[in-house]
């Protein structure tokens, strides 16, 4: 990087512009919408899928057209997206790079591997697993960020016998940057979902000498699944002194005397009720598209907890006047009865065992009645159908859960486009699976935050997103380190300061030899 460059943009922060933020595999803009909410600028996004960009074109730049387009990123240069978007020079146009590139388009991909897609303009022709992980660093490079967010799930610490975050932290130090990474966990940071995931922080060595990530503000004890989870995921971790994780950084530790973790109930418990059976009884719910098209007014007896008036009152995003119009759920009529006999916790096998009950119950009936239906008649694989799901208890135990209410929300996954079963709504009375606008609270989006296209892509894009009290407590941190050099002045720090910083990685050998060599011979090919 050119310390002119630096030095520009110093400055503008100086006398009091905005970080600008360029959001990359953006989705609907979860990232961008807490770096906002600490007083970052989003100036730019990229992202493939359609209803996502127009939803993070809609809610940050006003659905102007040049915003809301879906753009992917192999065949979107930065050039061209700075001149579209009329951000102005490259090297200038950004201070900060955020996003989490697929880890499945660099899996199985080696070290050196790595550093030579890098280094060759051309690897990705013969690599295409590489490809957008290639596109993420070639837009560090054009952009020259003061600092790069890369988030992804747990797994990339052991993915296939390997360490991405490791091995992308890295690459990154070649480029010039400090860089550490770590396992945070959202619902120690106010976020009624407990969700794992991998953050990793990155700073120009000019501008910082430490990486710091956010201090926990709620307090939980996680469920054995989730700390089953992590011992995994940290498995590969200083396994071998060849594998040694340098720039892993142990997560904060939360203190039991701060705040209880937000509650699935204090997140959604205000918002209308929607009596499933009822809906469908009165064929106000179809087969078919949910569209938003009619306001549901929120319902002036159910009083909102703090953080559900967080939501209702988030600046720039207040709640609508008219209501909301995407609290909508899904059309599942066999299982609304099975929904309203699960206990909260309960999954998929003891919601199979309930329907395999209640079946029992509908033969007895109909023996009362006179009809004798056989096991494995005809009749009866008709009444099995239609109350008993499909799927093999053995084989799909986590596909079904009841939420509980005194609890944060299991992680939402992007398959809520698909179904919603992993996350039934705690109360009973009204048996069903949450709603578009539930899913979105539980994620910690504001109420007036606007999502694209039906029920589905919505689903998708509030599943595939950080949650924005997540990215915005990473923001605020961010800031601050930011500030901290705008306040010392522009001279860089001496390498040897930042290696003797407690919150600095130590690391025994030194990678930038090998680099050179792998860079070297891919250019004499």
């Amino acid at each position: 990087m050119n310390p002119i460059t630096i030095k520009e943009k110093l400055a503008r922060l100086r006398a009091g512009g905005k970080p600008r933020v360029l959001d990359l595999f953006a989705g609907c803009g979860g990232l961008s919408l807490g770096f906002q909410a600490a007083g970052f600028a989003p100036c730019a996004a990229v992202e493939f899928d359609t209803d996502a960009a127009r939803s993070h074109g809609l809610n940050f730049h006003g659905g102007d057209p040049k915003h809301s387009k879906a753009r992917d990123i192999i065949t979107t240069h930065p050039e061209d997206l700075a001149a579209e978007l009329e951000l102005g020079p490259v090297a200038t146009a950004v201070d900060v790079i955020v996003g989490g590139p697929p880890c499945q388009a660099f899996a199985r991909v080696g070290r050196p591997k790595l550093r030579e897609i890098d280094a060759h303009p051309l690897a990705f022709v013969h690599d295409s697993r590489a490809q957008l992980y290639l596109e993420y660093l070639r837009y560090v490079d054009a952009f020259q960020p003061l600092a790069v967010l890369v988030e992804n799930v747990p797994d990339v610490l052991n993915h296939g016998g390997q360490n991405i975050a490791e091995e992308i932290c890295e690459v990154l130090e070649e480029k010039g940057y400090i860089s550490s990474y770590t396992l945070l966990n959202a619902a120690f940071y106010g976020v009624p979902q407990m969700r794992e995931r991998m953050f990793l922080i990155a700073y120009r060595r000019e501008v910082a000498d430490r990486i710091i990530f956010p201090a926990p503000t709620h307090w939980l004890v996680l469920p054995q699944g989730y700390q089953g989870s992590r011992a995994v995921a940290l498995k590969m971790l200083n396994a071998s002194p060849l594998l040694k994780a340098h720039n892993y950084h142990e997560p904060p530790v939360a203190d039991p005397r701060l705040a209880p973790a937000v509650t699935a109930e204090q997140a959604i418990g205000d918002l209308p009720p929607i009596f499933a059976r009822d809906e469908l009884r009165a064929g106000r719910l179809r087969r078919g598209a949910r569209r938003f098209d009619l306001p549901v007014p929120y319902d002036p007896r159910r009083i909102p907890s703090a953080y559900a008036q967080l939501t209702r009152s988030w600046t720039s995003f207040e709640a609508p006047e008219d209501g909301l119009r995407d609290h909508v759920i899904r059309y599942l009529p066999r299982d609304y009865e099975l929904f309203a006999r699960l206990n909260p916790g309960d999954q998929y096998p003891q919601a199979w065992r309930q329907a395999m009950n209640m079946l029992a119950e509908k033969v007895a009936e109909l023996r009362r009645q006179g009809r004798i239906v056989r096991k494995g008649s005809e009749e009866y694989v008709r009444l099995r159908d239609a109350i008993v799901p499909p799927y093999d208890a053995g084989k799909f135990p986590n596909k079904w859960r009841k939420m509980c209410c005194d609890q944060p929300a299991r992680t939402l996954m992007a398959h809520l486009g698909k179904d919603s079963y992993s996350h039934i709504h705690y109360d009973s009375e009204q048996a069903r699976t949450i709603s578009v606008r539930e899913a979105a609270r539980l994620q910690s989006f504001p109420d007036g935050f606007v999502f694209c296209g039906t029920m589905n892509p919505a689903f998708r894009q509030i599943g595939n997103a950080v949650p924005p009290l997540m990215a915005k407590a990473l923001a605020t941190t961010i800031a601050r380190t930011l500030s901290q050099q705008i306040d010392f002045g522009t001279q860089p720090r001496r390498r040897h300061e930042a290696a003797e910083h407690p919150s600095t990685p130590r690391r025994t050998h030194s990678i930038s030899a090998v680099a050179r060599l792998v860079q070297s011979a891919s250019k004499h090919r």
